[in-house]
């Protein structure tokens, strides 16, 4: 006798394939170990697998997909960890369709999946290709071969020009705009060019010159370390925008850069007993001051050297001018920790490039890996050095390029 539950599979079974017949002959959909796998045919290829529970959390339907927010509908209680499928079927229009034992029916398109397939190489190519692509590392002697120069009326005007602007930043870390109006508002256009600017507690815009009784030691004429801006800020600005908007006629003035990524990187494989003490060992960043008549006092603790989840280069944290006095580790850390930031510097200066900007010129560059610096110069009363910065984070401009590249190859956001 059949029992009212399998009269109910049976209905199922009979409605699905009502709908979705005559099945397609190469795409195919069975349950094995709690996971769909779908078989797309010899000619289509691999076969593509997802976890049960993971195709009931992302169902697409109205009552649990919200179309026009791109967001799963506000029900807390749709999701079940033992999400069990009464049957699955394949359409004649590439769907795959599950009915779930709680009287619930999922449809997902071939596409749709083929772009969420587990399989480690679409993992990698949607972290590399969507979510961030990868750096690539450079030493002192590849400098040269590296640098990209945009137009600035072209960034400004071509979403080509802007997308290679901002993948230059992603992948090399750095880049120069020549050509800027001598206006003072260059680097808040190509800031908003983007999205927005990252106001700090020195506004939105800053500016470096010398300036009498100097609150912050990039407004000295002396010889600026390498660093990275704001180490005090647990969300550290993205990118630097510096516009030369005056020069010093001066011998001096000149800026100085290295990949901090790959100083961080030789010191792995060289002296990897210092590495694992700068990853490790927290560190105490500080700003205490006022500016423009806004009073100030930033900490935050962080190693040197930061990874992201994945154990890739995130962030470098080096400005030996706003290294707190208070070092709060254990007593017998400290000793190690300088003899290996003392490597770690050493070998930043040893890669180290130098170069002078011109009245017009925009040096962009990746703050949370660069370790930027300048020499010293001499103003004149007639010259006076001249640059004006602001910031814009990384969330703004990865969003930017993905928003690009979908408008270059016509594709969908989601």
């Amino acid at each position: 006798m059949f029992t009212r539950q399998l009269i109910k599979s049976i209905f199922h079974q009979l409605t699905a394939t009502r709908n979705c017949w005559p099945l397609h002959r190469q795409l195919t959909a069975s349950v094995a170990g709690g996971n769909v796998v779908v078989l797309q045919g010899p000619d289509l290829g691999s076969p593509l697998k997802f976890p049960s529970v993971w195709l009931r959390d992302n169902c697409q339907c109205s009552a649990c997909f919200h179309r026009n927010t791109k967001s799963r509908q506000a029900n807390w209680t749709r999701t079940n960890v033992e999400a069990r499928i009464r049957s699955i079927n394949v359409c004649q229009q590439k769907k795959v369709t599950i009915d779930w034992w709680d009287d619930h029916r999922s449809s997902f398109t071939l596409d749709w999946l083929r772009n969420r397939d587990f399989a480690p190489t679409n993992r990698k190519r949607y972290i590399e290709e969507i979510y961030r692509p990868p750096c690539q590392l450079w030493s002192k002697k590849e400098f040269p071969n590296l640098i990209r120069t945009f137009e600035f009326t072209e960034v400004i005007e071509k979403d080509e020009a802007l997308l290679a602007w901002l993948e230059s930043l992603a992948i090399i870390g750095f880049c120069f705009i020549k050509n800027a109006p001598h206006d003072i508002s260059v680097a808040r256009q190509l800031s908003e060019h983007i999205g927005f600017i990252k106001r700090t507690t020195y506004g939105e815009e800053f500016e470096v010159k010398s300036k009498e009784n100097a609150r912050n030691y990039a407004y000295l004429m002396a010889p600026l370390p390498l660093h990275t801006d704001l180490p005090y800020y647990e969300y550290k600005a993205g990118i630097n925008i510096i516009h030369c908007y005056v020069q010093s006629e001066s011998l001096g003035g000149s800026n100085i850069m290295a990949d901090g990524f790959y100083t961080a990187e030789r010191l792995r494989k060289e002296f990897p007993k210092f590495y694992e003490i700068l990853v490790k060992t927290p560190v105490d960043w500080c700003d205490l001051g006022e500016d423009n008549g806004v009073a100030f006092h930033n900490i935050w603790r962080s190693p040197v050297i930061c990874l992201d989840v994945d154990g890739c280069y995130h962030r470098i944290n080096e400005n030996s001018t706003k290294r707190d006095s208070h070092f709060t580790v254990p007593l017998e850390q400290v000793a190690p920790w300088y003899e290996a930031y003392d490597k770690f510097v050493e070998l930043a200066y040893a890669e180290a490039v130098e170069f002078k900007m011109a009245s017009g010129d925009v040096f962009v560059f990746n703050n949370r890996r660069m370790l930027h610096g300048r020499t010293a110069y001499e103003d004149t009363p007639y010259n006076k050095r001249h640059l004006i910065g602001t910031y814009v984070d990384w969330d703004i401009i990865y969003s930017k390029i993905r928003i690009l590249r979908a408008q270059q190859n016509e594709a969908k956001l989601y």
